[in-house]
């Protein structure tokens, strides 16, 4: 008889990725959002006498909020829903870090910042572990289409969505029964949306329509690479100045040579301002990165500006929020703001390119293949 593969029993959804980076955002926002919060009304203190609440209680609340999302609900709005929420309550309890590692309980332990910023880091790499070993089995490719058919329920199917759902079959075990019963319903499905929430609904649809009208438009691409070099120019000049010239004032910027001042600065630059300055450079690279790949293909080059705000949010803001509270706090939320329309246009542009009405769809990038 021949041998029977091994079965997993815990298999691995191939969207983790997506939901891990919102949940880090969320994290880092809620991690700045209270420290600026705090700073404006002056610390207050929630209790009396003996009681403090701590907002790492809070934190634990909204952890358990999206434990209870998970488990309660099946859908990718509701994934999205858990990382969010459980994002946000992360933050609130990792920036609680001070107290917890000191002997006299200090929130304001400076190498706070230090200590959150490795479990953010720690948790990316622990995740992308997970993601991409050991590789993909058959069996894993099945129920990721076997999710795919659970969203053809709730909504409908397009074609992308088909596509996606037929690319997993196509790496599943052929000789299991539940591979041709679902390619066969595959077909038989009619490619439509199910009606939703109507505003919802409308209005998804009228930013597709929206952005599939604008990017056939001549000068698109040069528009969008003059707003991502300009933001990654105004990022590098922001951490150059906040780093090297933070502090000083004009009168002795008038004073001191400011090369000989940059000089001296860079022999003595501490930990926070060398990975300040070392992402904002990183960041810069994704950006040109991307700038250089828009003409071959917009989804890489969107790719790439996208692992340039990532880098932005989850690490320079970090930083520059220990070296300048309220400028940081400002950058992070307009970044998530771009972030969250530059997810947009990827999931347009996977779906096929802009530029053509009867488009074939694009596939995401495809996991890694068991052998």
């Amino acid at each position: 008889m021949p041998a029977t593969k091994p079965r997993r029993f815990f298999v691995r959804n191939f969207d983790a990725w997506a939901y891990l980076e919102t949940f880090l955002v969320a994290a880092v926002a809620a991690v700045l959002g209270i420290r600026t919060f705090l700073e404006l009304s002056g610390y207050p203190r929630l209790g009396h006498g003996k009681l403090h609440i701590a907002h790492m209680l809070w934190g634990g609340l909204l952890m358990l909020a999206a434990m209870i999302v998970l488990i309660s609900y099946l859908s990718r709005a509701a994934h999205r829903l858990a990382s969010v929420l459980g994002g946000l309550g992360f933050g609130a309890f990792i920036d609680e870090v001070g107290k917890f590692v000191t002997a006299d309980n200090d929130y304001f332990y400076a190498p706070a910042v230090a200590l959150i910023y490795v479990t953010f880091v720690v948790t990316v790499l622990a995740v992308r572990a997970v993601r991409t070993w050991p590789v993909y089995s058959d069996q894993e490719y099945l129920v990721n289409a076997l999710r795919q058919m659970e969203e053809t329920a709730i909504h409908g199917s397009d074609e992308g969505s088909r596509e996606l759902t037929l690319f997993y079959l196509s790496r599943s075990d052929p000789s299991n029964p539940l591979v041709p019963a679902i390619r066969d319903q595959i077909f038989r499905e009619d490619l439509s949306p199910r009606p939703g929430p109507g505003y919802v609904v409308r209005g998804v649809s009228a930013l597709r329509g929206l952005y599939r009208r604008t990017a056939r438009l001549p000068g698109f691409q040069t528009l969008i690479v003059a707003l991502f070099v300009a933001q990654a120019a105004v990022n590098l000049v922001y951490a150059v100045v906040l780093v090297f010239f933070f502090g000083l004032g004009w009168v002795q910027l008038a004073r001191v040579g400011l090369l000989a001042h940059v000089a001296a600065k860079i022999t003595a630059l501490t930990f926070v301002e060398g990975m300040q300055m070392a992402s904002s450079l990183a960041a810069g690279l994704f950006t040109m990165l991307g700038v250089i790949r828009i003409r071959r293909s917009r989804l890489r080059a969107f790719e790439m500006f996208e692992r340039s705000l990532l880098v932005s949010i989850l690490v320079t803001q970090v930083f520059s929020f220990y070296l300048e509270q309220f400028s940081a706090v400002a950058g992070l939320f307009s970044q998530i703001l771009i972030l969250a329309g530059v997810r947009f246009v990827i999931e347009q542009e996977r779906l096929g390119p802009a530029g053509t009405e009867q488009s074939q769809p694009r596939l995401p990038e495809r996991p890694r293949l068991a052998h």
